[in-house]
């Protein structure tokens, strides 16, 4: 067994994660923050805990080490989602710069945590590139797909590739969809859940990129219009074949088990609906098995 960062489906072995009362902290910071960050509406912070907290206790069970980044007054709510914050790879972490104007401290953030935790930074987006976790997903240790649109633009797709060095990166052009305040990345539209399967919704995704994932072999779970806006596509493999899905979307994890995956449910009401963060949003981990 390989102990990789440059995967998305294998064995999590361990990964950072920002519990929801150390990033929303308390109902006064709730109330400043929710409308500037875009949010669907002020979440509640007690039934929000609740909710992470069974949500950790998947992630632990299914056989994690979680390690939780601490409450900083330097970031907002939204570093409840760590995933855009960095990219791990096996030289060390890449720092995002983030499209999100409100979210530019959380790479320093998460840095700090990160050499704390023995993860060496082996380089950061700078300048006028733009780069958020969210936009990129592992098809296997040596492929990248890049989502390029309002949250990750060309210049950072560019100090990517310098940076990663003989890793192909497919560049994948994301929609319009419902413009540049939205929350849409590449995992938005897709989530692999083995090498040789994926999560999708399909009207979204681009004719080129469709064709490209069924010519590598993979298969493709495809996702109802109903259930896409409930996160349905967006879905985190702690193992090849074993996910945590929000619930509330029944027609998707009732195709993924067809495809014959193990599907763990968790509530998301307040830690995902209210800012549009599902459980891949939730998590950055940093190494799996292969």
């Amino acid at each position: 067994m390989q102990t990789t960062a440059h995967s998305d489906v294998g064995q999590i072995r361990d990964l950072l994660l920002k519990h929801v009362r150390d990033a929303f902290i308390d109902d006064k910071r709730i109330d400043r923050q929710w409308r500037q960050l875009n949010y669907y509406g002020p979440p509640d912070l007690g039934r929000a805990i609740a909710e992470y907290d069974l949500f950790v206790g998947l992630l632990k069970d299914l056989g994690a080490e979680v390690t939780f980044l601490p409450q900083d007054e330097s970031v907002t709510m939204d570093s409840l989602y760590p995933r855009d914050a960095a990219i791990p790879t096996d030289k060390g972490a890449i720092l995002c710069n983030m499209g999100k104007a409100e979210r530019r401290t959380e790479p320093a953030a998460i840095a700090a945590m990160l050499r704390k935790v023995g993860v060496p930074i082996a380089g950061a987006i700078s300048g006028d590139g733009r780069i958020e976790g969210g936009d990129v997903t592992w098809l296997d240790r040596r492929t990248l797909a890049v989502g390029r649109g309002y949250r990750t633009n060309a210049e950072g797709i560019r100090q990517l590739r310098e940076l990663l060095g003989g890793v192909e990166l497919v560049v994948v052009p994301l929609p319009h969809w419902r413009g540049p305040a939205d929350v849409f990345h590449l995992m938005s539209m897709i989530s692999p859940v083995a090498e040789d399967l994926a999560v999708v919704y399909s009207p979204l995704l681009p004719v080129p990129f469709r064709e490209y994932l069924l010519g590598r072999g993979i298969g493709l779970v495809e996702v109802p219009d109903e259930e896409f806006e409930s996160m349905g596509c967006n879905v985190l493999a702690v193992a090849p074949r074993i996910c945590l899905l929000r619930s509330g979307n029944p027609q998707t994890r009732q195709r993924l088990e067809a495809a014959g995956v193990q599907v763990h449910e968790f509530a998301g009401d307040e830690i995902c609906g209210r800012g549009a963060g599902g459980p891949t949003c939730l998590t950055r981990p940093l190494t799996r098995h292969i």
